[in-house]
């Protein structure tokens, strides 16, 4: 097993930065909260995570439970559509997560995420819970008085604990002594240190930056606003799609009159979408432009769960194929209270979920697939008024020559959606490997058919004929691989530090030209995960490499 809690994601940011998978967006400017750049082999990276998707769910999808190839079409909808899509899809009146606002810093908080903001990423608790033991429920009045009038006034100003201690741990000390076999938990610890007037507010909650106050949980819209037209106004309001889904529903219609598809069939589509996150955290893992592959399976209601069930496994095995192993990947079945609004009784949602360094040892969201039964249809036929019901010739009564009358019916949905950024930084977790044994300790254990780079061609040194024996043999690898990726070539530093350099980027191979290939016409071909060395002639290198990398 691949243990992700002891890797650090400091330690992959920093890679992923001097190698040039992702840097921080307008970083030269300071930067902008939630969004990221893609460097040379971030894009490649990226690119062949979606063809890899592409070409699974669209060129060369699977089979089905029946055993016969599934159909399935592509579409590449516009980013910004009519805004009563939104309207439509309910994205207008319920995208909206509910948030606290700080009376001290105005600092805004998911009012859902509070305690694992607070658990997870609040500098101020991690230094006043070495303090308190909530284990135990031992309380030291005298350190937390010290904590609050030293490290409290830097770390968490206005911390009702930090502005009024005496009045704070006078609370804290009536509630210990009054219920001396009911240790303080870290849950009422940290709310009796935030409150400062208990009989006239009750227990308060602290935000998570610097202490203060929070207000009551309001809505705070997640979708982008822009302007179509010359006038900004409400009339030519718009909005930067949240989610990639409602383009396929909208063109639904117009796919089954274009194309030759019968129900059940897949609409599917990779692109970008945009969601205003008040938090945005944990490198790509939550942007606030982000892109999808998501995949819009319509079938008959009574098919429903078969496809479901189908979907659920067929993704999980897919991701697994790609690298990521069994034991960081799970599926997790939504809790009703989950369920988004789209699920009808019945309908559900599952997670492929993946234990992520930050996460460790619990998962987070790799890839959904919800049945959305026919909601987003049946809103759109009736906010559109048009007639979106599929006629299905092969269902209905039988008539008296005993073939089917037909039935006009909206499909069910089974969408599995999955993040192609969120994709590429799973990739990049797994991927990540530490040998402090190696000369350079950091490497990158792609899958070949992944990997930006596919191989590398070196000269030994920059002389005696080598340079021209390397650049032949890359131009022949880069004629016949380029499709997927680069090939490498350069003669600068020792061979020592070009390879370290390439293990760094994840490739797989590299092959070093030497003084042996003048004359014996042979190559080093050097293996990423294992260091170890073979001859094999220069002819051979394309089939070599081409069986290697399983492309």
């Amino acid at each position: 097993m691949t243990d992700n809690a002891d890797k650090s994601m400091d330690d992959i940011v920093s890679l992923c930065k001097r190698r040039g998978f992702v840097y921080p967006a307008s970083e030269i400017y300071g930067g902008i909260n939630g969004f990221w750049d893609y460097g040379p082999l971030g894009t490649q990276l990226k690119n062949n995570l979606r063809d890899a998707w592409w070409e699974a769910m669209v060129l060369n999808p699977p089979k089905g439970p029946d055993g016969e190839r599934l159909q399935i079409v592509g579409l590449d909808s516009s980013i910004i559509q009519n805004p009563k899509v939104w309207e439509a899809s309910g994205h207008l009146a319920g995208f909206a997560d509910p948030m606290r606002k700080c009376a001290g810093c105005g600092h805004f908080v998911r009012a859902d995420q509070l305690w694992e903001m607070l658990a997870t990423s609040s500098e101020w608790v991690d230094s006043l819970l070495q303090v308190f033991t909530p284990i135990t429920g031992d309380i030291d009045t005298p350190r937390l008085m010290d904590w609050a009038r030293k490290k409290g006034k830097k770390l968490a100003p206005n911390l009702a604990l930090v502005r009024n201690p005496e009045v704070t741990l006078s609370w804290l000390a009536q509630r210990v002594n009054g219920q001396p076999d009911a240790p303080v938990e870290m849950k009422e610890f940290m709310r009796h240190v935030a409150t400062e007037q208990l009989n006239a507010t009750g227990l308060q909650e602290p935000c998570p930056r610097c202490g203060g106050e929070l207000g009551e949980p309001a809505p705070f819209k997640l979708m982008f606003e822009t302007w179509a037209g010359m006038v900004q106004n409400d009339d030519n309001k718009a909005y930067l799609r949240p989610e990639t889904a409602q383009g396929i529903f909208i063109n639904f219609k117009n796919v089954v009159d274009t194309s030759r598809v019968k129900v059940p069939f897949g609409i599917a589509q990779v692109g970008k979408a945009f969601r205003n996150e008040v938090t945005p955290r944990n490198f790509i893992f939550r942007s606030r432009e982000f892109e999808q592959m998501e995949m819009e399976w319509f079938c008959h209601k009574d098919d429903a769960t078969k496809w479901y069930k189908f979907w659920q496994t067929e993704r999980k095995r897919w991701w697994e194929s790609l690298g990521l192993t069994s034991d960081n990947l799970i599926m997790r079945e939504h809790d009703k209270d989950e369920l988004s609004h789209y699920a009808k009784e019945g309908a559900g949602t599952a997670d492929v979920e993946y234990r992520y360094p930050f996460t460790a040892p619990g998962f987070g969201e790799l890839e959904g697939i919800a049945h959305r039964s026919n909601f987003d249809l049946t809103q759109h036929e009736n906010h559109s008024r048009t007639k979106l019901k599929y006629f299905d010739s092969a269902r209905g009564e039988l008539a008296k020559n005993g073939q089917p009358k037909g039935e006009h019916y909206l499909p069910d949905v089974i969408e599995p959606a999955a993040g192609l950024t969120r994709g590429v930084l799973a990739l990049l977790c797994e991927a990540y490997t530490r040998d402090d044994s190696r000369p350079s300790p950091e490497f990158l254990k792609l899958h070949p058919r992944l990997a930006p780079i596919k191989a590398a061609v070196f000269p030994l040194v920059k002389k005696d004929g080598m340079p021209e024996v390397a650049e032949k043999l890359h131009d022949e690898l880069q004629q016949r691989f380029g499709r997927t990726g680069f090939i490498e070539t350069d003669a600068k530093q020792s061979i020592g530090k070009r390879y370290a350099r390439m293990d760094e980027a994840g490739c797989p191979w590299c092959f070093t030209i030497d003084g042996d290939s003048l004359t014996e016409h042979t190559v080093t071909a050097r293996n990423r995960d294992t260091g170890e060395q073979q001859r094999i002639a220069i002819a051979q290198v394309g089939d070599f490499l081409h069986k290697a990398l399983n492309i």
